[in-house]
């Protein structure tokens, strides 16, 4: 664990003292206020918990467009400068990287919810909200943007900068998202199937709406799980042909 976190700590810092961890930030949080006074907010009288969940639905294209840029560079970047090969040779394992890499994301993700909060707040300057509304519709967020990282994550480890990492990791999600259209027009069992491998529209909307199903957990964690897996032996076949 101490290796993880020193991987960890190290990338983290590179957020701060770059200009890509405030120029991801500075972009989210202005898109995502632009689209919550269009839309969440309006011009019509509306329920706060309508209002909410629209924050939390353009929130949740805002969150994975920003962990597409937070992951794309994580490995990407170190085959480009070239110190990959310092970690070819160190005593740090696969499993130690890619988890260490993926923290780091995590936690500036995290960072980015927090910034975040004082938008859905304002509601209760006219309204009132649900404390379990508001857990449920970040930790939806959260499940999200996290399982995106892990996509990024992949798609950095198998491309050869990060320019590519970026469109091959958008290219993946978009697929995931679009699932969903698919299965409208396939039969069963393949119409249940491609639904719920779908990263957005079956499992989020619950979340959004102030509902937590462990089905839904269970699916973003298995997400994330089974790409961060996809990514250590992605690593580890890379350092056996050196």
């Amino acid at each position: 664990m101490g290796k993880i976190w020193l991987i960890a700590s190290r990338e983290l810092s590179s957020y701060f003292t770059t200009w890509m961890g405030y120029v991801i930030v500075f972009a989210a949080l202005l898109i995502d206020g632009l689209l919550f006074n269009a839309y969440a907010i309006g011009d019509e009288a509306r329920y706060s918990a309508d209002v909410l969940y629209e924050f939390f639905y353009f929130s949740s294209g805002i969150a994975m467009v920003s962990a597409i840029f937070l992951s794309m560079r994580l490995l990407a970047e170190e085959k480009t400068s070239g110190t990959l090969v310092l970690f070819f040779t160190s005593p740090i394992s696969e499993r130690q990287l890619i988890y260490g890499k993926f923290l780091s994301a995590a936690i500036f993700f995290l960072l980015l919810q927090v910034l975040s909060i004082y938008m859905p707040l304002l509601i209760l300057l006219e309204g009132k909200i649900s404390l379990g509304h508001l857990f449920s519709g970040y930790l939806g967020v959260t499940l999200l943007g996290f399982s995106v990282l892990a996509i990024s994550l992949l798609s950095s480890v198998i491309s050869p900068n990060q320019m590519i990492a970026g469109v091959v990791a958008a290219a993946w999600t978009v697929v995931f998202l679009v699932l969903w259209i698919l299965a409208s027009v396939v039969d069963e069992p393949m119409r249940s199937v491609l639904s719920y491998v779908a990263i957005h529209n079956k499992h989020f909307v619950n979340f959004g709406r102030g509902i937590i199903h462990t089905k839904d957990v269970i699916y973003y964690l298995s997400m994330i799980i089974f790409f961060l897996e996809c990514s250590i032996r992605a690593l580890e076949n890379r350092r056996a042909e050196g």
